[in-house]
């Protein structure tokens, strides 16, 4: 992650110095963004009564999302997306299925430089709500996972490409926690999944 952030940092940098002027961009209040996403857990779990840990794989899905504009600074998004991970408990290699993962995120964002033609970066924070489901149970165990609420930081900026669209990179940190029951061998775990959600997509804003 720390070379992910150096990256994404030199990135930044770099379109706002050199990125061109572009030619004038639509201003009206709605903009939509199609990304592809890297959902990355930064997961950890304390579990009775057998102790240890869980594994959650990443996953790489595509993202649809919604922005309002209230004016130039201020805007909220919400973004819809799902999606699939494989649990195994550490260090016995114990497989604990696939659950799908349907979180709508909603944040407030604030827009730092909303008439440059060329570099928009943003910050937000807001709300998420998780939900599970298609859970795939490995032979014997019935494993349950709380539906729960989080909180989200987000970080990104727009490169204008004139007509209205844009070119977006956006991260955010996903606090999210679930009870995990899994039945009959009496565990429990309180799980803290955490992902970091790394974006790169394309945005039409009219």
């Amino acid at each position: 992650m720390r070379r992910l952030a150096l990256g994404l940092g030199l990135l930044v940098t770099g379109f706002a110095i050199f990125a061109p002027p572009a030619a004038a961009d639509h201003d009206g209040p709605w903009m939509v963004r199609g990304r592809i996403l890297g959902v990355l857990p930064d997961e950890s779990a304390t579990i009775t009564p057998i102790g240890g840990d869980v594994k959650i794989d990443d996953s790489i899905v595509p993202e649809l999302d919604i922005s309002y504009f209230f004016d130039k600074h201020w805007a909220a998004e919400l973004i819809l997306a799902t999606t699939p991970h494989n649990v195994k408990h550490t260090p016995t290699g114990l497989d604990l299925g696939k659950t799908w993962l349907l979180p709508p995120t909603l944040t407030v964002q604030y827009h730092f430089f909303p008439e440059s033609e060329s570099f928009r970066p943003y910050l937000g924070a807001g709300v998420n709500y998780t939900m599970f489901y298609k859970t795939e149970e490995p032979a014997g165990l019935n494993i349950d996972y709380k539906n729960n609420f989080g909180f989200a930081l987000q970080a990104g900026f727009d490169v204008p490409l004139g007509n209205g669209w844009s070119f977006n990179v956006d991260v955010k940190k996903i606090f999210l926690q679930t009870d995990v029951t899994i039945q009959p061998l009496g565990v429990r775990a309180d799980t803290h999944i955490d992902p970091w959600i790394v974006g790169v997509g394309i945005g039409y804003r009219w």
